[in-house]
């Protein structure tokens, strides 16, 4: 189902929209896509005669013919922290289409639906340049509510030339981050610093950290990434910088098609490297064809 701009308003409920994109997975499989940590290892401890064997790590036996106990953290669920960017770029309309901001907040609460049905823990984050909004990570369903409510208000979120910034938002929210957990993204990479090497340096934050690292890149691809934008001459403004500059399409839609393939196939590129799974998204497909490959290609990693 193509979820249309005016469909927010109609619904009423981002949590009744969430729900529809997923009831499909959910009423079909039993097993979650987002597993929990479980309990974690902490340390090993020699063995004292007398001791309960019930903790004793027999394969660490077998190598080192000396006896340890294996202790263990206490059980813990997943953590699982969204970072949505609001930035200018985001808030570009495309006729008949949610914009990127509209369409990564459906994804976020459609992913939240799945987590509040495991009892998993959530937090949202909101950037631009800098960080808006964060909140705690919790699993009750007031907070839960609290979320839905918040991203609700962002729906219709407008602001003034805001540019993005989401290395430093990583590196702030991987400074925070004091228990491992997954770290979702959504974001057009449209950044002030386009240096990806500053960006693979905050992504490789997390990773030191033991984090998990999901990207949705979120474009609209026919405008963004395959440049149709017609034959009339153009008077194209920059949303976050503002500059403007007046073009025609076919003269320069070549050489823009060429630099958005490369910058992309570096973010893809590094992203494979350290193991982070990279997920493009165009807001001209529905929600649910977004969604359900991706829940389906996790259920078969796990």
């Amino acid at each position: 189902m193509q979820i249309r701009p005016e469909d927010i308003v109609q619904a009423g409920s981002l949590d009744l929209l969430a729900k529809k994109a997923v009831e499909g997975f959910i009423t079909g499989y039993h097993k979650s896509p987002f597993q929990g940590y479980s309990v974690e290892f902490a340390e090993h401890r020699p063995y004292n005669v007398g001791e309960n064997t019930k903790n004793i790590d027999w394969k660490l036996f077998a190598r080192s013919d000396k006896l340890y106990n294996k202790y263990f953290d206490e059980e813990t669920n997943l953590r699982c922290y969204f970072l949505v960017d609001v930035s200018s770029s985001m808030q570009i309309k495309q006729d008949g289409l949610l914009n990127k901001l509209q369409y990564a907040i459906l994804l976020s609460a459609s992913f939240m639906e799945i987590l509040k049905k495991q009892r998993d823990a959530s937090s949202l984050c909101f950037f631009d340049e800098g960080i808006k909004e964060y909140t705690k990570v919790s699993s009750s369903s007031r907070h839960y509510r609290e979320m839905l409510h918040k991203m609700e208000s962002y729906l219709n979120f407008s602001s003034n030339k805001k540019t993005t910034d989401v290395s430093d938002t990583i590196h702030q929210i991987a400074n925070q981050i004091h228990r491992r957990g997954l770290v979702i993204l959504f974001t057009d990479f449209f950044e002030k610093d386009q240096s990806l090497e500053r960006l693979f340096d905050a992504i490789r934050h997390l990773k030191h950290r033991k984090h998990e690292v999901i990207v949705f890149h979120v474009l609209h691809n026919d405008s963004e990434l395959n440049f149709n934008l017609g034959n009339s001459p153009l008077r194209v403004e920059d949303s976050e910088s503002g500059e403007i500059i007046k073009l025609l399409p076919h003269e320069v839609k070549s050489a823009y098609q060429k630099r958005i393939a490369d910058y992309n196939e570096k973010l893809v590129s590094e992203f494979n490297q350290n193991k982070i799974d990279y997920v493009p998204v165009d807001t001209s497909k529905s929600v649910e064809e977004i969604i359900l490959p991706f829940l389906m290609k996790r259920k078969k990693m796990r």
